[in-house]
């Protein structure tokens, strides 16, 4: 006989689910600003990594907004409200993946000419932004970290020096928009991953960026677009009922 194995909820899915349930009862109203973190942090018990990544998953899962130096707000259309399933944050994850194969054959191009072609003035560039996601880590400003990400990778293209390739990855802005905030949510949240090492992974881009060091830019940014998209393809299908078990989501 194989032994059961119980799994306890961690503090961070007790307190997204406390939280949830507080706004499915009317406790907390669509659009009201939720307590601050050391607020939330003292009503709850726990300690304010916990209450971040509990924000973290309702973020994820489309039942708050978090406005950049104005704190935390309950989404004024909830997820309940739309349709059965839209809390879910790998909702539309074929879109997210589709972006994810372009960007990838895209970024692998311009990373590679970048490499080769890339002169001091779009070093200094990247290490700009790369200052302004280490202060958006410090602060812990998802808003700044997101666009700052975004810019990351168009100033990679921009330092290929290849005016349609520049075109291509302007063309996509928008979308990388969308779909770096979501990718985002999705690694942090599902890998467990940090900033930190978020940060990390786009220093190392940039290092190999700088040493002309086109074999290992490609190996970064391959391995950079890739681990995102692994986590689309293992939770393909399962992830409302994952939520679900959690306590994270309700038909």
């Amino acid at each position: 006989m194989h032994p059961i194995k119980v799994e306890t909820e961690k503090g961070h899915e007790i307190v997204t689910r406390l939280i949830l349930s507080q706004i499915e009862q009317g406790q907390i109203v669509p659009g009201q600003k939720l307590p601050s973190v050391v607020d939330l942090s003292i009503s709850f018990g726990v300690g304010r990594s916990t209450i971040r990544e509990a924000l973290s998953a309702l973020k994820a899962m489309g039942w708050v907004d978090v406005r950049h130096g104005g704190g935390t707000f309950v989404k004024k259309i909830l997820p309940s409200d739309v349709q059965p399933g839209a809390g879910d944050p790998f909702l539309g994850a074929e879109s997210v993946r589709e972006i994810l194969e372009v960007r990838k054959v895209l970024e692998v191009g311009t990373v590679a000419l970048a490499a080769d072609r890339r002169n001091k003035d779009d070093l200094n560039k990247l290490q700009t932004i790369l200052t302004r996601m280490e202060l958006a880590m410090i602060n812990n400003d998802t808003y700044d970290g997101e666009r700052a990400d975004v810019e990351f990778h168009s100033a990679i293209a921009a330092a290929s020096h290849n005016s349609l390739l520049i075109q291509l990855m302007d063309s996509l802005t928008q979308r990388l928009t969308e779909t770096i905030g979501k990718t985002r949510e999705l690694w942090f949240y599902e890998d467990k991953s940090s900033a930190s090492r978020l940060l990390e992974e786009h220093k190392n881009i940039y290092e190999a960026i700088a040493h002309g060091d086109k074999s290992r830019a490609v190996e970064l940014i391959e391995a950079h677009l890739t681990k995102v998209e692994n986590v689309l393809n293992k939770r393909g299908g399962t992830s409302t009922t994952e939520l679900e078990r959690h306590g994270f989501y309700k038909k």
